[in-house]
């Protein structure tokens, strides 16, 4: 069996997993109970979030934990409508977001914010111009994703970061849940991003479970309210064994990243070397420094996207269309209708997505069971 769908979800590591069944045995009291053992998980909390603060190089207080990437979207995103309603309801995003970010958009826009969806090239990136051109007076945050989860553009975050100095007042959002470990920690972390968001099972940590990084100075509406959990930030008891693996899954992610991100390309270039070379395949993913290392999308002409998924399944290889939160709904991609994208390419295509345990064998085979099934369909239109 060959997982080339890692961007959807990775497995629970085996270390995590330990830690996850250690702490559901050992420390199952509630972190804010006030007797020993509520101490003892509280404890374990605290060093948890600081282990990912130190890991990232950000302060403890600064780090809140969520149930995943879709909260935390929600969460950044709501929470400065509501906390700046009164300088603006101005927001401006990209065309190119996950769905967590745009639904959330769409909520708020019904709401009576305005929202500017900043439009992207043939490569799935916006414009620096563009950004400038949208800002006004009125705006209160600029969200835009670092790692597209559907063909693996990588956003101009620094340069934005630096339009965005001359804005002190403006929220800066960034989403990068397919950006931990590609490499990219420098463009992620500056010192103008205000919001950061990140999903656990992204990385080998348990599902359920995820984090912000939310700048000490900037406010921010909690959404979830109740027993006044992560400073009053966000209520409910701490899913703490799923955080604890969490810790230990982002060191284990971090620990000789630059190999892994290396692997992760040699993958990556192994595929995309041998499929764009037919004539019927059209590729999203361009080769190049632009695009993350483990995400590679194409097409193939005339043929859907789902009927290639799953002739690949029949070979015990999986992999996915654009995206899947929107592939059992038949969605067609966001990204590659803002890219302007034909409808019956973008149909037509997948996803491969990577980890650093894949390797260019797999990637051989996958390139063999591509030729078999490349004759397969062009025999078929």
């Amino acid at each position: 069996m060959i997982y080339f769908d890692n961007s959807a979800t990775t497995k629970v590591a085996p270390e995590v997993l330990q830690t996850y069944q250690t702490v559901s045995e050992r420390i199952w009291g509630n972190p804010s109970s006030l007797h020993s053992m509520g101490e003892t998980a509280f404890n374990l909390l605290e060093q948890s979030r600081k282990q990912i603060a130190d890991l990232l190089h950000v302060k403890p207080h600064e780090i809140f934990f969520t149930s995943g990437g879709t909260e935390g979207d929600n969460w950044i995103v709501k929470g400065t409508a509501i906390e700046k309603r009164a300088f603006g309801k101005h927001i401006i995003t990209t065309a190119v977001e996950h769905p967590a970010v745009t639904n959330s958009m769409a909520q708020l826009a019904q709401l009576g914010y305005e929202i500017t969806y900043l439009p992207v090239d043939k490569a799935g990136r916006i414009s620096i111009a563009d950004l400038k051109a949208a800002i006004r007076p009125d705006t209160i945050l600029v969200s835009i994703m670092a790692v597209n989860n559907e063909i693996g553009t990588l956003q101009p975050i620094k340069e934005a970061a630096e339009v965005l100095k001359a804005y002190p007042k403006i929220h800066f959002h960034i989403d990068a849940v397919q950006g931990i470990g590609k490499g990219i920690q420098d463009q992620i972390f500056n010192d103008r991003v205000d919001f950061i968001t990140f999903s656990g099972h992204k990385f080998h940590a348990p599902r359920g479970i995820g984090f912000i990084y939310a700048r000490e100075g900037r406010r921010l509406a909690p959404l979830m309210t109740g027993g006044g959990q992560e400073k009053n930030q966000r209520s409910g008891t701490e899913n703490l064994p799923a955080i604890a693996g969490m810790a230990k899954a982002l060191r284990l992610l971090l620990t000789d990243e630059a190999t892994k991100v290396k692997q992760q390309q040699r993958v990556k270039e192994t595929i995309y070397d041998h499929v764009s070379q037919f004539e019927n395949v059209t590729m999203f993913t361009q080769r190049n420094d632009g695009f993350a290392p483990h995400i590679l999308c194409f097409a193939i002409k005339g043929v859907r996207g789902e009927t290639v998924v799953h002739a690949f399944e029949q070979e015990q290889i999986f992999i996915s269309t654009t995206s899947a939160c929107s592939s059992k709904k038949h969605v067609e991609s966001s990204t590659l209708a803002a890219m302007h994208t034909p409808d019956e390419i973008a149909t037509s295509a997948i996803r491969v997505s990577l980890d650093a345990d894949n390797t260019v064998a797999e990637a051989q085979q996958f390139n063999a069971v591509f030729d078999k099934l490349y004759q397969e369909f062009s025999k078929l239109n």
